[in-house]
């Protein structure tokens, strides 16, 4: 029988590597975003296997809509929240509140309807459900208050929900990569795409493709397995050390 993945943030990065991927594997695959041109284009890529979704998570209406899909294509078997939004790295006073809305709403309450809305259909097929959270939840910096807010949040979420699923047999799991090379870093330099560049200079970052490999070995562990939660970063990264303050 063949399996269906919902992917959101499917136009770019993780999601759409993910997408190739979980087709690549024999899947149905259901990739959402907010740009349709990108869905098309990729439709056109990967086939009838995949359906194209304009939705934007912050319009709750559209995501909770999702649970109205008629099978097969209702019949999820793997829900992987990946779409995420983030302000550029400035410190809170300087962020504005409209751009750290859209975070909250895309990062947090997006993700929770979505999810909240098809755990009926997952745990009626023993599903699975892989949220992609950050180091950024566990590891902090200046600038990344509210992404890291949200990432922490999706962590915590995540092994929580562990718990209310207990005895489904639905598996959750917490993804938190480091340094990746997508078109999220620039948007994360604020579209300066020679500071993103700078910032993966003469170190071999993590692809989008190595992102799309884990969530294709997660997916097709045994089901009685559950990775809580993995964390994972290029060789060339590590901690940085703690930063102090002297008074003159």
């Amino acid at each position: 029988m063949t399996k269906t993945v919902l992917i959101t943030g499917a136009t770019a990065g993780f999601g759409r590597a993910a997408a190739r991927r979980f087709i690549g594997g024999g899947w149905n695959v259901i990739g959402t975003g907010r740009r349709a041109e990108r869905l098309r284009t990729l439709q056109e890529e990967l086939g009838d296997a995949f359906l194209p979704l304009e939705i934007d998570m912050r319009e709750r209406e559209q995501v909770e809509g999702l649970a109205k899909l008629s099978p097969p294509w209702g019949d999820i078997d793997l829900l992987l929240n990946n779409a995420g939004l983030a302000p550029p790295t400035d410190p809170l006073p300087d962020t504005d509140w409209a751009r750290i809305d859209d975070v909250l709403e895309t990062n947090i309450a997006g993700l929770v309807a979505l999810t909240r809305v098809l755990l009926p259909k997952l745990i009626e097929r023993r599903g699975q459900i892989i949220n992609l959270s950050s180091v950024a939840a566990t590891y902090p910096y200046k600038g990344g208050a509210v992404y890291a807010g949200t990432k922490a949040f999706v962590r915590q979420f995540s092994l929580d929900l562990r718990c209310d699923l207990a005895g489904t047999g639905v598996r959750v799991t917490s993804v938190e990569p480091g340094m990746a090379e997508t078109e999220f870093t620039i948007v994360r330099t604020g579209g300066d795409k020679e500071a993103s560049d700078r910032l993966y200079a003469g170190m071999d970052p993590m692809t989008s493709e190595d992102l799309a490999d884990l969530f294709w070995w997660l997916a097709t562990l045994p089901p009685h397995l559950n990775i809580n939660a993995i964390e994972l970063m290029p060789v060339t990264q590590s901690w940085a050390g703690f930063t102090v303050n002297r008074e003159a």
